[in-house]
């Protein structure tokens, strides 16, 4: 006889969720992006609200034209249907990965906070994802804590440093 199979824990069922929604290239992607946008919106914007509509319509578009790529490039081998879905189960993540940048906007729109604050604050819940990101990395890899902490800390700083050079580059 076989052995009982155990449910995964309440822990690894989080981490599992979390792993499906924010580790994957298209939440990492989504992610940077946001914070593009949110720099880029922030020039522009009068109001934290415009700024969280601009860079959300923005990378909604962005999560489309991803579904899109992957559906052309696989519903000949897959159909149609099931290709649109994976391209959608693959991009979910870039919108997930915006999601704490666009709670820390919708905070600042509730409480008038000044644009460029907000601004600053999304950038910073961006760096704390990266950061989390990287550190999970590293330890996955077996790193000690010490090198956990680097890692995530060069995670996250090579990661605003790709969002502000789009931001220049626009």
């Amino acid at each position: 006889m076989s052995a009982p199979v155990s449910s995964p824990s309440r822990w690894a069922r989080v981490r599992a969720w979390f792993d499906v929604r924010f580790r994957s290239p298209a939440a990492i992607y989504g992610l940077i992006v946001f914070a593009a946008f949110v720099t880029i919106a922030d020039d522009h914007a009068e109001t934290v609200w415009e700024v969280l509509l601009s860079a959300s319509t923005s990378l909604v578009v962005f999560f489309i034209a991803h579904v899109f790529a992957h559906t052309l490039t696989e519903h000949a081998d897959h159909g149609l249907r099931h290709a649109t879905r994976e391209g959608m189960r693959h991009g979910a993540g870039m919108l997930y990965a915006s999601v704490p940048s666009v709670l820390v906007l919708v905070y600042a729109g509730l409480t008038g906070m000044p644009i460029d604050d907000a601004a600053d604050l999304s950038m910073w819940s961006t760096f704390v994802v990266l950061f989390l990101l990287g550190y999970s990395a590293y330890r996955r890899r077996g790193a000690r804590l010490f090198g956990r902490l680097v890692g995530g800390f060069a995670t996250a700083c090579l990661g605003v440093f790709i969002a502000i050079l789009e931001y220049a580059i626009h």
